[in-house]
């Protein structure tokens, strides 16, 4: 046989073989595409998990972690990567302001004091709790509408002659602890609270005033303005007032 002839029939044969074995081989397989490895920029706070009202004794119901981002995480906050025990260490704590439900957890509103009432417990370091008789029907009291955690002057008052009438101011710039036995508004409630006495925070000093000074006439509260905590009451030197009996005036003592 022509040798050309055969080594062309030779190669036919082989392009042949090449196309069955192309056309009989399984498609390569797909590329694997990993999927990118997203980091989560949060960390576990520790929140509350329920509404928790002043003097809660907190338990295992009342605490949760919950991812938080971390730009929002101030250092008053507790995470699990710094405390990854705080909620066995907080069990039994006081609350010693009302905190909402999802609201973060901060230290300075927990108390934990064995065996301790829970108005010790809410009271700062170098404060009293003293309580004063009030008027029950609100009179003493901007009509009832003095609340817990309000801010109050104390103001005492003297009839002299049945008719002449003094002010004196005993205390400034108060805290409302408690009116009767109620330590906070209730949610949803009507706004007013009654109640035959009022606990308030005051120092020593203060409380010293106010026992002496409640023992010598009617004490009212004086509501304060949000606006105004921290500043001084100012007294006028003369706080008598003036009475017109029969179209004349006088002043209490006979000024």
């Amino acid at each position: 046989m022509n040798p050309i002839r055969l080594f062309m029939i030779l190669g036919v044969l082989l392009a042949v073989a090449a196309g069955f074995f192309m056309l009989s081989d399984d498609p390569p397989p797909a590329p694997v595409v990993e999927a990118p490895i997203i980091r989560k920029d949060t960390q576990d706070v520790l929140v509350a998990q329920r509404e928790i009202t002043v003097g809660t004794v907190i338990s295992d119901l009342d605490l949760q972690w919950v991812e938080w981002p971390n730009a929002a995480i101030s250092s008053i906050m507790i995470t699990k990567a710094a405390e990854p025990d705080a909620t066995v260490a907080l069990k039994g704590s006081i609350a010693r302001s009302a905190l909402m439900q999802g609201e973060p957890i901060r230290r300075e509103k927990l108390v934990k004091g064995q065996n301790a009432g829970f108005l010790s417990a809410i009271l700062p370091s170098g404060m009293r709790a003293v309580s004063i008789a009030i008027d029950g029907q609100g009179t003493t009291n901007a009509g009832g509408f003095v609340l817990p955690n309000d801010r109050v002057d104390v103001v005492r008052t003297n009839r002299f002659g049945g008719e002449d009438a003094k002010a004196e101011l005993l205390v400034s710039d108060v805290l409302v602890l408690a009116i009767g036995r109620s330590v906070q508004e209730q949610p949803g409630g009507d706004r007013t609270i009654q109640g035959a006495n009022a606990t308030l925070q005051v120092t020593h000093e203060q409380a010293q005033q106010l026992l002496v000074g409640a023992q010598g006439g009617g004490v009212s509260l004086v509501l304060r303005s949000l606006l105004d905590a921290g500043r001084p009451t100012r007294v006028a030197k003369d706080t008598s007032v003036t009475i017109i009996k029969f179209g004349s005036e006088s002043r209490p003592g006979g000024r």
